[in-house]
């Protein structure tokens, strides 16, 4: 089951994938949202979970927008119509919720940002608005129209509002009406304008998209870190007659050639993007002790999973790998970890957010425990107990 529905996985990535918008009618079928309308507001009142109401007009002022956590007192305020609330993450905290991301599993898991989930009562909209990366848009509840226009980017004007990025103008090119089951897909860039003609819930599968000017910075970062005071310009060849204070064409050619040299590592790059593109979106990245994990731990998970305990990818963690040489690069929430390749069918199957029994494991060397430890150790793995539903 994913969400193009009988369309090609070929055909969505050669024709629509980050080239143009889709939309595909009862992409899954009698659709059932596994979280309620209620228990999405619950969320919202919660600290630790990302939430926002944005109202399309309060009293002569368009377009207000207002931070969670809020309390029970702030929805009896709020009417039956014109505003809508937004839940970031939910995939972090509904297991039934994340079990959605396994339906976009023909792109990279290591691309994926979260679920955010929106509630929108009649009338309810956040705008005309533009986005820097994909998203599906699954209607779970109720109906909702969406207003496509054109392609948008930093030059296109926006209204004049401290907190939300609305276009100053929108020309609807195409309209479209959700119900539950249907999915629109947006690449990066397009004007899109929704409102709800019914109460629901739409489930917003997002993408990440860093950009260049972070990556650059970040990436330079962390080759910078790994320098030493002797690593410097040097300029041993020059020749003579040269103009004094004249920056010349030779100079700039041999600082290009050390620079790209100091840059131009693959696998540190693979490391460093590895790393960046697992870190948490809502916690700090684990500390990894240098020190091995004590033997203790290794026999006692290697126990658990003989007694028919599971290994399961925890709500909200990130995982990805690289083979880098003879070598497996394992990425775990913001940290590499490296590894024998014996291990990459186990990472495969977390990756894909399927259960590691023992049956996975017993023709494995103690290596792929000692990383399993060390992934429950970061938490990003629990060891489950699939008859109890219960982790330790």
């Amino acid at each position: 089951m994913n969400l193009l529905g009988n369309l090609p996985i070929a055909t969505f990535l050669k024709d629509y994938w980050q080239k143009q918008p889709l939309l595909i009618k009862q992409a899954l079928p009698r659709f059932e949202a596994p979280i309620s309308p209620d228990e999405l507001a619950g969320l919202a009142l919660e600290p630790e979970i990302e939430s926002r109401i944005i109202q399309t007009q309060v009293g002569n002022q368009p377009w207000a927008l207002r931070r969670g956590p809020f309390s029970e007192e702030t929805f009896a305020e709020l009417g039956d119509k014109d505003w809508t609330l937004l839940v970031q993450a939910v995939d972090h905290w509904v297991p039934e919720v994340a079990e959605l991301l396994n339906t976009v599993s023909f792109l990279p898991s290591w691309r994926l940002d979260d679920i955010m989930i929106s509630f929108a009562a009649t009338g309810g909209s956040v705008g005309p608005h533009y986005d820097n990366y994909d998203v599906f848009l699954l209607q779970a509840e109720g109906t909702r129209e969406w207003q496509l226009g054109g392609h948008c980017d930093s030059d296109t004007p926006l209204i004049c509002h401290p907190d939300l990025q609305i276009l100053e103008q929108f020309s609807a090119e195409q309209t479209y009406t959700l119900e539950p089951g249907d999915v629109l897909y947006l690449p990066p860039q397009i004007a899109h304008y929704g409102v709800a003609l019914t109460p629901g819930m739409t489930f917003s599968i997002g993408f990440r998209a860093p950009a260049y000017a972070d990556m650059i910075g970040l990436y330079a970062d962390f080759i910078a870190s790994e320098l030493v005071a002797e690593q410097r310009y040097h300029d041993p060849e020059l020749e003579e007659n040269v103009k004094p204070g004249k920056i010349d064409a030779t100079t700039l050619n041999r600082l290009r050639q050390q620079l790209l040299k100091v840059i131009d590592q693959p696998d540190k790059l693979a490391q460093w993007f590895g790393e960046h593109m697992t870190e948490p979106k809502y916690s700090t990245p684990p500390v990894l002790a240098k020190e091995q994990l004590e033997p203790a731990a290794i026999t006692e998970i290697s126990n658990l999973l003989q007694q028919g305990y599971q290994i399961i990818l925890n709500l909200g963690a990130r995982l990805a790998y690289s083979e880098i040489n003879q070598e497996l690069l394992v990425f775990a929430d913001g940290v590499s970890v490296t590894t024998s390749k014996e291990a990459l069918p186990i990472i495969q199957q977390l990756c894909e957010r399927h259960p590691v029994t023992w049956h996975h494991l017993q023709s494995k060397s103690e290596a792929v425990l000692t990383l399993l430890a060390t992934l429950c150790a970061m938490e990003t793995v629990t060891i489950h107990d699939d008859d109890t539903d219960g982790s330790i």
